[in-house]
């Protein structure tokens, strides 16, 4: 297997893991905390904190680099229409990401202090939770843009 055929499978491979981690991590966190279970919550946060920490933050890392190469390999300039919007949705999505890095700290941190005190769940738990789930919306939505960018790479005269 040629160079190019690498980077391209390792590229694939890490926009799957990346989608699907965190439509999987979204639900299980979603669904978690509408169970009200504290200790339920407390699992689960800590599972997606882990998943982001070992899957997601290694692909969105992985996925640049890898989308960079190939594209200058394949003769596309980063100005084409098309790959100049995947690469700006690309930044929106890691936009998106960062804070809810930050959320899910937050929120993992609540549970466990509710669940090891006894207390009820601060209000700012669900804040964060409403907050955590609309910035997922936005992010997945622009993901699917980006892989039908990349499939059909349509023209796109905005550059």
């Amino acid at each position: 297997m040629d160079s190019y055929l690498l980077v391209k499978l390792v590229h694939v491979l890490s926009s799957t893991l990346l989608f699907s981690t965190g439509l999987g991590t979204a639900f299980h966190g979603w669904m978690a905390g509408r169970s009200r279970n504290l200790a339920a919550m407390r699992v689960v946060n800590r599972n997606v904190v882990l998943a982001d920490w070992l899957f997601t933050t290694p692909a969105v890392i992985v996925q640049p680099v890898t989308g960079v190469w190939l594209a200058l390999q394949a003769g596309f300039p980063l100005t084409e229409g098309w790959l100049a919007l995947a690469i700006l949705l690309y930044i929106f999505v890691s936009a998106c990401w960062l804070p809810v890095v930050w959320l899910q700290l937050q929120m993992q941190r609540m549970v466990a202090t509710a669940e090891d005190t006894g207390q009820p769940l601060p209000a700012r738990y669900e804040k964060f939770a409403r907050l955590w789930f609309r910035l997922g919306w936005p992010a997945f939505i622009a993901v699917i843009a980006i892989f039908y960018l990349m499939i059909v790479k349509p023209e796109i005269g905005f550059l």
